[in-house]
C-alpha cells in the first residue's frame, strides 16, 4: 500500500463518499430515516469538532460545551417564536451569541487550569441551563416548537430534507477544513504548543491567554452554527440541548474517534450515535454495552479509532 493510501485516509475519503450517498439510497429506496439519521450524524460531528479543537489541540477540556449548541439553537427558536424567520439573520444571532458568551466563559476559567477548569466551565453551562427552563415564554423546561425553518430569500429551501442534507454536509466538510488549517498555522502551533508547555511558550513570548481565549470563542461560534442546525433540523429546542449529559456525549464522541485527528469527531459522532440507534433497537439498556465498550477504546486504543487505524496502541 503507498504511502498515501493509508488505512486512516483510506476510511476517511469512504465516509466523506458513505455522507455523499445517503441522499441517493433514500431516493431510491423512498425511505428518509437514513437521510435524517445521518444529517443528526453531521450536526453532532460538527459540534464535537468544535470540542475537538479545544480539547484536543488546545488542552481544554471544556465540560459545558453543550452551552453553546443550545444557545445557538435558542437563537432560532427565540427569534422564529418573534417572527424573525430570515436565516441571513438568525444564524449570525446564533454564531454571535454563542461566541459572546464563549468570550464571557473564556475570559474567566481560563484563568485556571485541571479540574477548576473543567468544573468552571460546567457551572456556566448549568446557569445557562436553568436560565432557558426559566424563559416561561419561550416553553421553559417543556421547550419550544419551531413551526418554520430558516428563510433565506428564495437562495436556499432548508425546508427541503435533501437540500439541508447537502447543507449540513458542506458545512461539516468546511468545519474539517477549517479546524485543519487553523491548527497547522502559526495560530495553531501556538495553540499546541500551550497545550504542552505554557510556562514555556509565554517565555519566548508568546502571549498564550489571548490565543487560547480566541481559539475558545471560535469553537464557541462554531458550535453555536450546530446549534442552529439543530434546532432546524428538529423544529424543536429545550434546556436539554445544552444539560452536561449532552457535553458529555461531545466528549465521548471526541475521544472515540480521536483528539488532535481533523476526521477524528466525524468518526466519533457516527460510530457513537448509530452505535446507540442499534442498541435503542436491540435492547432496553444501551448504556450497559456502549460504557464498557468505550472504556475498552480509552483504555487501550491511544488516539480513539483514527489512532488505531494509524497503529496507535497501547500495550
Amino acid at each position: 500500500m503507498s504511502k498515501s493510501l493509508t488505512p486512516r485516509v483510506a476510511v476517511n475519503v469512504l465516509l466523506v463518499l458513505l455522507l455523499a450517498l445517503v441522499p441517493v439510497y433514500a431516493a431510491l429506496t423512498g425511505s428518509t430515516f437514513a437521510m435524517t439519521l445521518f444529517a443528526r450524524i453531521m450536526i453532532m460531528a460538527l459540534a464535537a469538532l468544535s470540542l475537538n479543537l479545544i480539547m484536543g489541540y488546545g488542552g481544554m477540556v471544556s465540560f459545558g460545551h453543550a452551552a453553546y449548541l443550545g444557545i445557538g439553537g435558542y437563537a432560532v427558536g427565540i427569534l422564529a417564536k418573534e417572527g424573525i424567520t430570515s436565516g441571513l439573520v438568525q444564524w449570525p444571532a446564533a454564531i454571535a451569541a454563542s461566541a459572546l458568551y464563549a468570550l464571557v466563559v473564556g475570559a474567566l476559567s481560563l484563568r485556571t487550569r485541571g479540574v477548576y477548569f473543567i468544573m468552571i466551565t460546567l457551572a456556566f453551562a448549568q446557569m445557562i441551563y436553568y436560565v432557558a427552563i426559566g424563559l416561561d415564554r419561550y416553553g421553559g423546561d417543556d421547550g419550544l416548537t419551531i413551526y418554520r425553518n430558516s428563510q433565506f430569500g428564495g437562495l436556499i429551501d432548508i425546508g427541503n430534507k435533501t437540500v439541508f442534507y447537502y447543507l449540513c454536509f458542506a458545512l461539516l466538510m468546511a468545519g474539517i477544513y477549517a479546524v485543519w488549517r487553523i491548527v497547522n498555522s502559526r495560530f495553531g502551533l501556538v495553540i499546541q504548543g500551550a497545550r504542552s508547555n505554557e510556562r514555556r511558550m509565554r517565555a519566548i513570548g508568546f502571549p498564550t491567554f489571548r490565543y487560547k481565549l480566541a481559539c475558545f470563542v471560535i469553537a464557541g461560534a462554531m458550535c453555536g452554527l450546530a446549534g442552529a442546525l439543530l434546532a432546524n433540523h428538529t423544529d424543536y429546542i429545550s434546556p436539554a440541548m445544552m444539560s452536561w449529559t449532552r457535553s458529555g456525549d461531545l466528549i465521548v464522541m471526541a475521544v472515540l474517534g480521536g483528539t488532535r485527528a481533523p476526521f477524528g469527531s466525524l468518526i466519533g459522532a457516527m460510530t457513537f450515535l448509530l452505535l446507540e440507534d442499534v442498541l435503542a433497537r436491540a435492547t432496553d439498556y444501551p448504556n450497559l454495552i456502549i460504557g464498557p465498550l468505550l472504556l475498552i477504546v480509552a483504555i487501550y486504543v491511544n488516539g480513539g479509532i483514527d489512532g488505531l487505524l494509524g497503529g496507535a496502541r497501547r500495550g
